[in-house]
């Protein structure tokens, strides 16, 4: 059954402190600014994931601690909200606060539809006893029809079980133009290890069926994307693997397109693949790489298989950054964005450039985070909007004093 939640918004005007880059390897002036500050209360702590943004250039986020503590965590159950530029600044909303039964701990960037609802997943809550603090759920967010309402309204599409349909989400959703819903589960499966799940509309409601069950040791953590010809891709982490899931019928097949046996290629890809458009796949891997501190690679369509090159090696304590996790945006240029969690200049993490030459990839740091005020331990990707801004979150840092080092912050990048 669905349960639909109302929440009334919680509204703060944020006046934004401008604070100027010192650059890594970079010529050019950028400008770094905090947007706001998570306190740990009912705002949230810990954003774990990147930014979504709309159209007329709003952000998305959720936290993965903060808010209600009742799903019994001790640290909150976590939070999604919505930031939104005024003339005085940025606004920031509230537009859910988790309550366990309608999950905890949302792990994975939120998707919108062009009606303006948000759609996302959360790791842990709702039901299933298998799992302890339940299996995880995916949500729908949908916006105040009038002015006068007193919110948005939550909806529980799916609780997993931990059986064949999975357990644990994580990653961003993806949404096919049917109305589908696509997410990858770590948990759950033939081997407990794992599924790629889909969710069906119909009149009555939702119907979830396992489109993957990965066999032996497979965790998909960053969820999928697709291709021009429906095709989807993906990303393990316990069998290391870049994979493609290919519709036959009412069935899909899987091939695995590349398998990080080394770690002088990289290991434990996190964070999911970006696909550009002639059809390459970009990603990164934690660890592994010429000094097992991450990659970034490539794989490219060749014959009948994919070629695989190793871009960039991540290198700690050199300033280059170490352990990249999330996904990885490209510009019309084709230069490639991202974050590290770690390392950097001052060892808190960095927002990375990559920029193709005849030479290589050239790195350029964009700002490296001190882990205080400007925040730290940045875990997910980047977006940009319409003027070249670039936006995103550190889980820690940050002004916020109910956490432990700072409960996180959301940031600009202005060139």
């Amino acid at each position: 059954m669905q349960r639909l939640i109302c929440t009334r918004l919680i509204l703060s005007k944020l006046f934004l402190i401008a604070v100027t880059l010192t650059l890594v390897r970079s010529t050019q002036a950028q400008t770094f600014t905090v947007l706001y500050n998570f306190t740990g209360g009912q705002d949230g702590a810990s954003p774990r994931t990147g930014l979504t943004i709309n159209r007329g250039g709003r952000l998305y986020g959720t936290t993965g601690n903060g808010g209600n503590d009742s799903c019994g965590s001790g640290f909150g159950c976590g939070t999604v909200f919505e930031l939104t530029r005024n003339r005085s600044g940025w606004s920031f909303t509230s537009l859910h606060v988790f309550q366990g039964a309608d999950g905890a701990l949302p792990n994975g960037e939120v998707a919108i539809r062009p009606d303006g609802s948000l759609y996302g997943t959360t790791e842990f809550g709702g039901s299933g006893d298998f799992c302890g603090n339940g299996c995880g759920t995916i949500y729908n967010l949908r916006p105040p029809a009038h002015a006068s309402d007193a919110g948005w309204c939550e909806t529980v599409l799916y609780r997993f079980t931990g059986g064949h349909d999975g357990a644990a989400p994580s990653g961003p959703i993806t949404l096919d133009a049917a109305g589908g819903i696509y997410v990858s589960a770590q948990g759950g499966g033939i081997d407990y290890r794992g599924v790629i799940a889909k969710l069906t509309p119909s009149a009555s409601g939702w119907t979830e069926s396992a489109i993957y069950e990965f066999p032996g040791y497979g965790e998909p953590t960053g969820g999928v994307i697709f291709d021009q010809f429906g095709d989807l891709y993906g990303t393990t982490l316990g069998s290391q693997e870049v994979f493609e899931l290919t519709p036959s019928g009412n069935d899909w097949t899987e091939q695995t397109l590349h398998n990080f046996a080394g770690t002088a290629l990289g290991e434990s890809p996190f964070g999911g693949l970006l696909l550009d458009p002639a059809g390459n796949l970009y990603g990164t891997t934690w660890q592994g790489g010429a000094h097992n501190a991450g990659t970034v690679f490539q794989l490219s369509p060749s014959g009948d298989g994919w070629a695989y090159s190793l871009l960039f090696s991540f290198q700690s304590g050199t300033g280059f950054g170490l352990g990249p996790t999330g996904a990885l945006t490209m510009d019309a240029a084709g230069n490639l964005y991202g974050t590290t969690y770690a390392d950097g200049a001052d060892g808190a993490g960095s927002v990375f450039k990559l920029a193709p030459s005849s030479n290589g990839w050239v790195y350029t740091s964009l700002h490296d985070f001190t882990g205080g005020g400007d925040g730290g331990t940045p875990n997910g990707g980047v977006v940009f909007d319409a003027n070249g801004n670039l936006y995103g979150t550190a889980q820690g840092g940050g002004a916020g004093s109910l956490c432990q080092g700072g409960c996180g912050v959301v940031w600009e990048i202005t060139p």
